[in-house]
């Protein structure tokens, strides 16, 4: 019941308890009704505090509620139903994550009838999806004797997306499935055969042997249930978190998520349908089909302001990550095995290109011998691939997109960019 009370407030009102038993004892009728003035006073200060806590109702907007990193966005409250505020005003303190900024605080004084509105401003300082609020009060007396903490409005969402980057141009032919003009792709479904298939693993059903490829390779071939994905693109973001070096904003991964984000977008642009992936094959955004969001910025960015690391140590493909069609990968340090597993179910004649950061520059580390990215280009580009190696944090992201556009424009090779 007393627990709004301050420290000066319960002292007060034990000072006027002491002082009516002092009256009693010394049949003192005036120091009874000081006392009683003294007793009153808190507990009246304390009800006025409690009418007006409950008398506050507030509404939050964020506009817009998408907003990129380094980007704003504004924040509304809409306070109504208070009427004359106590004296010592209504203390509002908004909870907003640090990394839109901390906490924000008001002072009011009176909420008329038509309302009161308040704003401030955000600033996403790092990608995902930000909770703000709950909004808190506190409510106070002139006099320092009561003190209320109540929550007035819950939780607001902001989703603070990657930072697109402008993108200028693309590698020939690109969405049409293949290294040159994706002719081959599209007359699937004509006569040719569409399967996709990998090498028998002990388990499989017999019955789903590919017979004409298992002749031509001289080795058991098994048919992939899923079909290919005709006229598209694949980007396939390598967010494992052993394959990438930094912290926060500044991180490998944060720049791969920001170019996976711009060359989605930029192919979106282009006409283009993306299909968004991960490591480990999980879709992002996009799909098989022409109506699955293929096309849809707001879908691929949210999925990727929601994206954290994988625990995965290494790369493991159970299929082809492009599903037979074009592959752009940005990838982070990435072993021999891991090159071998993204090349292996590759078709022969589908693009590949891949976008390799050096992580050591993250790190801040260029001596580190754990991940040589050097090698790691060689052996894409003796498979086949397209390489731009990323060398740091600096390094300027449609730069590496136009460098990557015109060595696939030639013949398979790389190119490194600071």
């Amino acid at each position: 019941m007393l627990s709004g009370l301050t420290v000066r407030g319960r002292c007060l009102l034990a000072a006027g308890v002491a002082a009516a038993v002092c009256s009693l004892v010394l049949d003192e009728r005036d120091l009874l009704r000081i006392a009683v003035f003294v007793v009153v006073l808190p507990l009246l200060a304390m009800g006025l505090a409690r009418g007006a806590r409950h008398g506050v109702r507030v509404r939050r907007e964020v506009l817009p509620g998408r907003a990129p990193v380094g980007g704003s966005a504004s924040v509304r409250l809409l306070l109504t139903g208070a009427g004359r505020a106590p004296v010592g005003g209504l203390l509002l303190e908004d909870g907003v994550p640090h990394a839109l900024g901390g906490r924000t605080r008001f002072r009011v004084d009176r909420v008329g009838r038509s309302g009161a509105t308040l704003e401030y401003q955000v600033s996403p300082g790092l990608r995902g999806i930000h909770q703000i609020g709950p909004l808190r009060t506190r409510i106070g007396d002139p006099f320092g004797l009561v003190e209320f903490e109540h929550e007035l409005g819950g939780r607001s969402r902001l989703v603070a997306v990657p930072k697109v980057v402008p993108l200028g141009g693309l590698p020939a032919g690109s969405g049409l499935g293949t290294g040159e003009d994706g002719s081959t792709r599209l007359r699937a479904g004509h006569g040719d055969d569409d399967t996709m298939v990998r090498e028998y693993r002990h388990g499989d059903d017999i019955r789903r042997v590919h017979w004409k490829s298992t002749a031509k390779r001289d080795e058991l071939m098994v048919r992939v249930e899923e079909r290919p994905w005709h006229g598209g693109v694949t980007v396939l973001l390598d967010r494992r978190s052993a394959a990438h070096r930094g912290t926060g904003s500044a991180a490998s991964l944060e720049w791969a998520v920001s170019a996976a984000a711009s060359i989605c977008a930029h192919l979106h642009d282009q006409g283009q349908q993306v299909r968004l992936v991960t490591e480990d094959g999980e879709t992002l955004s996009g799909g098989p089909g022409p109506f699955d969001g293929g096309r849809d910025d707001a879908a691929m960015l949210d999925a990727l302001a929601a994206v954290r690391p994988s625990a995965q140590r290494d790369l493991v493909c159970t299929q082809d990550p492009g599903s037979g069609q074009e592959l752009i990968a940005i990838l982070g340090a990435t072993t021999p095995a891991g090159v071998q597993e993204l090349s292996r179910l590759r078709p022969e004649r589908a693009r590949s290109l891949a976008l390799l950061l050096d992580v050591r520059a993250w790190a801040g580390d260029p001596a580190d011998r754990s991940f040589s990215p050097e090698r790691t280009r060689e052996q894409l580009r003796a498979s086949g691939w397209t390489v731009v190696v990323v060398d740091g944090p600096r390094a300027s992201m449609a730069g590496a997109w136009s460098r990557l556009c015109r060595s696939a424009a030639g013949a398979p090779g790389s190119e490194a960019i600071s």
